[in-house]
């Protein structure tokens, strides 16, 4: 059943994230932003894309896949979620996408961020460019063998590293489309 909200109240607003507060539940909202992009990349050789950051708020490189924000930049405050993924994903990576498919899109952690991640599947994909991210990012390139992936992931674990949970939807989706 659908509880009645009552308004939201800001209860600090900081360069890039609200504190907000409604119906006694305390939560964060990015600001200056259309949305989050997450891209599912898998190669012609079956290789699937992932990027390797460090993330301050968990103190660990994460691995995950490529991803960004949509109408993060000025001149870009209405930019298309599709292009966003486009640009996010060769930003990323180095690797530019023929097509782009909507997956699906939900809350990535519903109990403490407004955050709605939208998935994109990306097709037809070349490499154009070294990746790595922007001049503010520090981001590894990994090209793992889809059949592989998992092991993978788990021996990158046992190395220390933390693996986003949005990785395994996009495994989810990539193993869908393979059968």
């Amino acid at each position: 059943m659908k509880k009645t909200s009552k308004p939201v109240k800001i209860l600090s607003d900081g360069k890039y994230i609200r504190h907000m507060i409604r119906n006694g539940w305390e939560y964060v909202q990015r600001k200056n932003i259309a949305g989050i992009v997450a891209i599912l990349a898998v190669t012609d050789e079956g290789k699937l894309l992932l990027v390797e950051q460090y993330r301050e708020p968990v103190a660990s490189r994460v691995l995950e896949l490529p991803a960004g924000l949509a109408g993060d930049a000025h001149g870009r405050r209405r930019e298309a979620f599709e292009e966003a993924a486009r640009r996010e994903l060769l930003e990323e990576t180095g690797y530019a996408a023929r097509k782009m498919k909507f997956l699906m899109e939900g809350p990535p952690s519903c109990g403490l961020s407004a955050e709605i991640v939208t998935f994109f599947q990306a097709g037809g994909l070349k490499k154009v460019g070294p990746g790595g991210g922007d001049e503010e990012e520090d981001i590894l390139v990994h090209e793992v063998a889809l059949a592989q992936a998992e092991k993978w992931l788990k021996k990158m674990e046992k190395k220390g590293l933390m693996v986003d949970p949005k990785v395994y939807s996009g495994l989810y989706f990539a193993m869908k489309n393979l059968s």
